[in-house]
């Protein structure tokens, strides 16, 4: 179901200030898509989410789900949370302490007295589907992190929902439940191909379990795209900055010709792949991504992009070594292979192949 934010803006008052907390926000939210809202705190992306769920009321604007507008200051209407067809978990998960699983997750049909045999059958397939069956008479206070945002996403799921709504639901959880849950959730996500819209600051997150990714600041939509777009072909600084670690280096362009552009920075002249019309004298920033820096002793294998530098750190994080390397003017981040016989103080070459020189505006 397709969800529609059109030029919404909502404010607050605090202090005898105006925050502009949604400002002129305009958005397509498709179908059966893992929508992420992506940003810092107090960005917006929680009151854009609440707005949508009929928690919040803009100040202006229109929000249509599935061709019905539930929200419009010029049609003056508004559709309570409760009419909308909408699933939520929250970031605390609201499990009710004093009640077990089953009538945790059967509590949304109850409410609406639905017959006890359908609620049954309803909570049971739920249960099944998120991996909790025979888990029904446990108390909730007895669950783990991960069992308990099972039990949310059964809840939320159990009244067959037209869209489901999540405001950042891993963040109570540690590392490695995090991650594992992640990967659970994705999964249930796709297999349902319901519309699901997910809020979170946390990039990894993203990125993982997106299929679109929107990447809010200051009360707006910056930039939206697949996962892979956004990380390797973002238009805008803050989004490269943002969505992963980066190095980003103020340059000049000097040149562009066919299918290249060339700019001056602190490193020295860089050749990138041609991203956009771009002339000379035009200041933009370069952005280099520690992972596509290739260190070596000795010479390098490309003609263009060659640079010397002297390792200043490194820490081993397993998977990787990070750490900065100096060339000229400048201290660039850096992540070499765990095996790496590299050390610090060492003098090495380091390449960029030009395709992995993304320009952006700064």
């Amino acid at each position: 179901m397709e969800i529609h934010i059109k030029n919404v803006s909502k404010f607050y008052y605090s202090g005898g200030k105006t925050i502009k907390a949604l400002d002129n926000v305009d958005l397509t939210i498709p179908a059966n898509q893992i929508f992420t809202l992506l940003g810092p705190s107090g960005c917006g992306k929680t009151t854009l989410l609440r707005c949508i769920v009929g928690l919040e009321s803009p100040d202006s604007g229109e929000i249509e789900i599935g061709g019905e507008v539930v929200w419009s200051s010029a049609k003056n209407i508004f559709v309570p949370t409760e009419n909308r067809g909408l699933g939520m978990v929250f970031q605390t998960y609201a499990i009710w302490p004093h009640m077990n699983v089953f009538n945790n997750v059967a509590y949304p049909l109850q409410t609406r007295k639905l017959p006890k045999d359908v609620i049954r059958r309803k909570v049971e397939k739920t249960l099944r589907f998120v991996q909790l069956e025979g888990f029904e008479g446990r108390p909730a206070t007895k669950l783990s992190g991960g069992q308990q945002q099972r039990v949310a996403l059964a809840r939320a799921l159990v009244a067959e929902p037209k869209v489901i709504l999540f405001d950042e639901p891993l963040s109570n959880l540690d590392a490695k439940l995090r991650e594992e849950t992640r990967e659970e959730l994705r999964t249930f996500l796709t297999d349902l191909q319901i519309t699901a819209v997910y809020v979170t600051h946390d990039r990894i997150e993203a990125l993982a379990l997106s299929d679109i990714v929107a990447v809010m600041n200051k009360g707006q939509i910056i930039e939206a795209g697949a996962p892979r777009k956004i990380y390797f072909n973002a238009a805008h600084r803050f989004v490269a900055d943002f969505i992963g670690r980066t190095n980003l280096i103020e340059s000049t362009v000097t040149s562009q010709e066919g299918a290249v552009t060339r700019v001056d920075c602190a490193i020295g002249s860089v050749t990138c792949r041609k991203q956009a019309d771009m002339k000379p004298d035009d200041k933009v920033t370069l952005c280099l991504r520690p992972e596509f820096i290739r260190l070596k002793r000795g010479d390098a294998d490309q003609s263009q992009n060659v640079f010397n530098g002297q390792i200043q750190s490194l820490v081993f994080i397993g998977e990787a070594y990070e750490g900065e390397i100096t060339i000229q003017d400048a201290r660039l981040f850096i992540k070499i292979e765990p095996d790496s016989d590299i050390g610090v103080g060492d003098s090495v070459n380091f390449t960029v192949d030009p395709e992995n020189c993304l320009l952006v505006s700064r």
